[in-house]
């Protein structure tokens, strides 16, 4: 087995872990989003506590990377609420489509921010992308309250763009990837924290069990995209992390009954389709650029 198969097997594994993470977030049942998002992010403190302690360098970091840290902090953890908020309230297919709109996000933060450049494609992409959006979302003003779970996971799902902006950011400084995983979680538990102590809902053990299979559902969809991205580029493997919509749809079928309606395919076909295209467009640019180079 290459290791660009090894790349592909692991990033669908971690499509299937983050499918888990939402339905058992879902299964969790009536608790406030800041409740669900503590615990979850509790059990990745302590496996990300675990790797630095064993490592060398523990919990020493670059102090001029702060500020970035504290903006990756902020912005997932807010992504991590938007994304809660619309899989308790939506399909769970649209809720993850809504989340999967965040690498579209991350372009165009990045030409803001890390000043990367975009071409007309990935203009086009991204402005195809958000209409799709727009099938799942359904907006209308008579229909506010309907709506409001959707633009809640679109935010989500912009934040968590900004927020994996940030963490190329940081990872071109040379930060390590545990020590932004714990500094992340920890920031999320202590914000979340004090909403928990003033407006804490009693929980049966039976929610406390999905709260915490979520959040190791959520460390195996951690540990998973990590090994992919080691065994293959991003521009090989990417598309298939998309398999976590028909994961959810499946889940969210067998689990919840839900079926999504045919405003809601059109959607994951627009911004699926748009997701391959950008896929084989990187592909072809990263191929290009050696040869120019050789030539």
């Amino acid at each position: 087995m290459n290791t660009k198969t090894k790349g592909i097997i692991f990033i669908i594994l971690s499509a299937f872990f983050f499918a888990l993470m939402n339905a058992f977030v879902r299964l969790s049942g009536d608790l406030p989003s800041v409740q669900k998002s503590f615990f979850r992010n509790l059990v990745a403190v302590v496996f990300a506590l675990v790797i630095l302690l064993k490592s060398e360098q523990k919990f020493h970091f670059d102090r001029g990377n702060l500020k970035f840290l504290l903006l990756r902090s902020i912005f997932g953890t807010i992504g991590i609420l938007g994304n809660y908020y619309a899989v308790d309230h939506m399909l769970l297919s649209d809720a993850t489509m809504l989340g999967k709109l965040a690498p579209f996000f991350a372009v165009i933060a990045s030409f803001f921010f890390l000043k990367e450049k975009l071409s007309l494609f990935q203009v086009l992409a991204v402005i195809a992308a958000f209409g799709g959006s727009l099938f799942i979302i359904k907006p209308s003003a008579s229909a506010f309250a309907d709506s409001l779970p959707a633009l809640v996971g679109l935010l989500g799902g912009l934040s968590a763009g900004l927020a994996y902006t940030t963490v190329r950011y940081l990872s071109n400084r040379g930060e390590r990837g545990p020590f932004i995983v714990f500094f992340f979680s920890a920031f999320s538990c202590l914000a979340t924290l004090p909403f928990l102590l003033f407006d804490f809902h009693p929980m049966t053990w039976q929610q406390l069990c999905f709260l915490l299979l979520a959040g190791l559902a959520a460390a195996g969809g951690q540990f998973t995209v990590t090994a992919a991205y080691s065994c293959a580029p991003a521009r090989e493997i990417s598309v298939f992390d998309y398999t976590q919509v028909l994961f959810s749809a499946l889940l969210g079928f067998f689990l919840f009954g839900q079926v999504p309606d045919g405003w809601s395919f059109l959607g994951y076909f627009l911004i699926c389709g748009i997701s391959a295209a950008m896929f084989f467009y990187n592909k072809r640019r990263s191929v290009a650029r050696p040869a120019k180079r050789d030539s």
